[in-house]
């Protein structure tokens, strides 16, 4: 399963799970800010798509040509 890691009123977060959501991909949102551990690795720079080895795929905006990509190799 593909991971989101955002946070509560992040526009972009909203709008990458909006497009996961749309393209009828199953994620599973995690907020960063309750974990020390993930504020402090992702700080400001959400949200990240990971697969579910935790390799990221994109960040920010939802890069269509690297999810189809990895979703090929699944």
């Amino acid at each position: 399963m593909l991971r989101v890691y955002a946070r509560a009123g992040c526009g972009l977060c909203e709008e990458m799970a909006a497009a996961l959501t749309a393209a009828g991909v199953a994620f599973e949102e995690v907020d960063v800010d309750g974990d020390l551990g993930l504020t402090a690795r992702y700080g400001r720079r959400v949200p990240v798509l990971v697969d579910a080895q935790g390799k990221e795929i994109c960040h920010a905006r939802l890069d269509a040509a690297a999810l189809r990509a990895h979703l090929e190799l699944e």
